[in-house]
């Protein structure tokens, strides 16, 4: 049968095995132990399907000790540890007797049950064979306790190389470094395992310069040793040094598996550059590289973070059952990223079975694409399942979203589900905490999380920083920076940011101009920042000089700025060079017409409205409708211009109306300018008059009890009719009114406003 076993020898694929079983059969030897244990070491080396391998074993008439153990470790390769159990009991009725190489496959495969066959080692007399005492040793190792493998390898009179590699990555699981640099220095004699064991232990720990250093000193390696590296950099986000190091491995002709393409493909995921994404994928195919599940799964992250949505989705078909959650996930993932809520929804909804990183891709998808709202209900709809545990990754978005909305309520029952449910918030979590209490309007909670941080980072600062920003409170924006340098950190360009836009919404000139000239090298939106700051204290000119003295071309935050301060000033000639500069920038920005026609109706030029109206129509431009909402009962109220669709418009109207008497009465006339149409002049009062944030706070003095805050939110900058009204309500009804445009928050308090009318 020497015939046969050359077949053997060249069995390197599937197909190849079914022709060697085949001759088997053919030669009528498929009943023989030694060609059944053969097959099946076969089967288990090319991972062929459980019921084929099976069918293989059944075969044998009288299968003897190497064919159950060919079989045990089939089942073990495969993870199918019932099946290493009950063949083990099979074997046992068998009357097949053990022998010492069954048990180190049973105790691998175990895990730390394997304990349980200690005793069928000691009942054997197979204590004293060196490689299951090894293999006992190696789960306690693993598994622990530690003590217990160490105990084992100090009563070793003598010692292999596989029991010091034990003990050392045993060391390196359980965290103890200096136990396993001991054991490494003590060892007599150091394989290729024993220094990759090195390497892996400190990637781990992060310790990557050490790792490297263990790497370099490496006397040989194989393409384990260059994956430990490899997947060190990639798991640590360092990209660049993991495919400079792989092109060195390729240089040096070393070949990569599957395990090398996995590393170098996530760390391409992590740069995100699809030219690099194009040339790797380039060289799997000229290298005609076998792709498993995992280099497929890899392939699919690394072309949704590149953004080639077509190729993602190409790949995740190819899959078909080898679909894993992770696949099903960065699928997810890819199509939240372009904006694809629908598709990426469809998805999750067909997702056989969904785990906490399911949910958050798409409660992040939904909170990252402005559908704050969606994304509280799919927090909701993810706690009812019961099934499911949120994390703090959940959190963050859900806190983040009610923050984006404004919902002081919500936000509070986000936070007590995190305390009740004893979910531990990182720096990160705490840093969305105090983003979601300063876009709610409520500075004194934002601050109070600051302080009780045990540890911050930049972001921290930044955060709250920016949240002093939207509220108008120069002063405490300056001095939280100069705080965060104290504490040893440097401000980066979000920091100047927030500052020099707190500077401005506090018309803080001769501050804001000191920041300013202490930014290094200032970028387009620090000039931006000075020239809303500028335009803000009347200086329209200097804005206008500054402007042409920018390094850099000037963005449409730049023109937008000297637009808006142009209006307030009536400064025509600046209004309508900086619109006509905007025209071009964004075209389909329906808020620059908007202004520049609110300075034409202002001065009368009804010509020039009509013409700048009918420029919109020629380019498409829709004018952005403008909402505003009142959070009550864990619901938003919403309300736009004239609305009466509300369940309780008789009531806000009702309300309204005797309002309008009692600010009139006050001193109040209603400012018309904004208004766009050339009509009656009691026309235009009764449109200004129902803007939609006079709905709301309507609704909010309806709702909620006397004496408490009323909090409103809009999405456009709140206009400057509505801006008086709110001063003089505050007065009459006694009552504190926080208002956040889209630019900054506005707290009405006794007629006055905590902007100063910098806005």
């Amino acid at each position: 049968m020497s015939h046969l076993n050359a077949i053997a020898l060249r069995v390197t694929q599937i197909k190849h095995l079914s022709q060697f079983h085949a001759q088997v059969i053919h030669h009528s030897l498929q009943h023989h132990s030694y060609w059944v244990s053969l097959l099946i070491s076969h089967c288990t080396r090319l991972r062929a399907p459980p019921f084929y391998t099976r069918l293989i074993f059944n075969s044998a008439q009288q299968p003897n000790v190497y064919a159950f153990t060919n079989m045990l470790k089939f089942y073990s390769h495969v993870g199918a540890h019932d099946d290493v159990i009950a063949l083990f009991d099979c074997m046992r009725v068998s009357g097949v007797i053990p022998d010492a190489f069954v048990f180190p496959v049973l105790i691998k495969s175990w895990g730390k049950a394997a304990i349980v066959f200690h005793g069928h080692v000691l009942k054997m007399g197979h204590q004293g064979d060196r490689y299951v005492r090894n293999a006992v040793m190696d789960v306690y190792a693993k598994h622990g306790p530690i003590c217990f493998a160490r105990k084992l390898f100090d009563e070793m009179s003598e010692r292999m190389v596989a029991d010091w590699n034990s003990m050392i990555s045993g060391y390196w699981r359980w965290g103890n470094k200096v136990e396993a640099d001991k054991l490494f220095t003590l060892m007599p004699e150091r394989n290729v395992v024993t220094w990759t064991a090195m390497v892996s232990g400190y990637s781990k720990t992060r310790d990557l310069v050490t790792a490297k250093r263990y790497f370099d000193q490496m006397p040989e390696k194989n393409v384990v040793s260059w994956n430990a590296m490899l997947s060190g950099y990639a798991q640590n986000g360092f990209a660049e040094e993991a495919i400079e190091l792989f092109n060195e491995m390729v240089n040096r002709r070393v070949q990569p598996d599957e395990t090398t393409w996995v590393a170098v493909i996530s760390s391409c995921s992590d740069r995100a550059d699809p030219n690099l994404a194009n040339s790797l994928v380039k060289m799997l195919n000229q290298k005609n590289v076998r792709l498993n599940s995992f280099v497929k799964i890899a392939l699919l992250d690394m072309h949704a973070k590149c953004g080639n949505l077509a190729a993602a989705k190409k790949v995740f078909e190819e899959l078909g059952a080898f679909r894993n959650a992770v696949a099903w996930n960065a699928m997810i993932s890819a199509y939240t990223r372009v904006g694809d809520l629908s598709s990426a929804r469809e998805l999750f909804d067909r997702m056989p079975r969904k785990n906490v990183v399911s949910w958050n891709s798409m409660i992040a998808g939904y909170a990252q694409n402005g559908q704050s709202t969606m994304a509280i209900e799919a927090f909701k709809e993810m706690i009812r399942s019961k099934d499911m545990k949120p994390d703090e990754v959940t959190m963050i978005s859900v806190i983040s979203a009610c923050g984006h909305l404004g919902v002081l309520e919500l936000g509070n029952w986000a936070l007590n589900f995190v305390n009740e449910n004893q979910i531990s918030l990182s720096i990160s979590g705490y840093n969305s905490v105090i983003f979601m209490y300063s876009k709610c309007g409520s500075m004194k909670d934002a601050k109070r999380v600051f302080e009780e941080m045990e540890t911050r980072d930049v972001i921290s600062f930044n955060t709250l920083i920016t949240g002093f920003a939207a509220h108008g409170d120069g002063f405490s924006a300056i001095d939280l920076m100069r705080k965060m340098k104290g504490d040893g950190f440097q401000p980066d360009r979000i920091t100047y940011i927030g500052v020099l836009t707190a500077c401005s919404h506090a018309g803080m000139l001769e501050e804001g101009q000191r920041v300013f000239e202490s930014i290094s090298n200032p970028d387009v939106d620090h000039y931006a920042c000075m020239i809303d700051l500028l335009g803000r204290v009347g200086k329209l000119d200097e804005a206008k000089r500054l402007i042409k003295k920018m390094p850099m071309v000037p963005h449409a935050g730049v023109y937008g700025s000297l637009l808006n301060a142009s209006r307030i000033r009536k400064r025509i000639d600046l209004g309508e060079f900086a619109a006509r500069e905007l025209f071009k920038i964004e075209p389909e920005n329906s808020g620059n017409y908007v202004l520049l026609s609110n300075m034409y109706a202002s001065m009368g030029r009804w010509g020039d409205v009509e013409r700048i109206r009918g420029e919109m129509r020629l380019g498409g431009v829709k004018k952005t409708t403008g909402w505003s909402w009142v959070e009550f009962g864990g619901k938003l109220h919403k309300f736009i211009v004239g609305d009466k669709s509300h369940e309780r418009s008789n009531d806000i109207y009702k309300l309204l109306k005797e309002l309008r008497e009692k600010m009139r009465k006050a001193g109040y006339t209603a400012d018309k300018d904004s208004v766009l149409r050339d009509v009656e002049e009691e026309e235009k009062e009764e449109m200004v008059g129902t803007h939609s944030e006079k709905l709301a706070v309507c609704f909010g003095l309806l709702v909620s009890e006397a004496g408490t805050s009323i909090r409103i939110m809009k999405n456009l900058r709140v206009c400057w009719d509505c801006h008086e009204a709110m001063k003089m309500i505050s007065k009459l009804e006694g009552r504190e009114i926080i208002v956040r445009d889209n630019n900054r928050f506005h707290c009405f308090n006794n007629g006055s406003c905590s902007c100063m009318d910098h806005w």
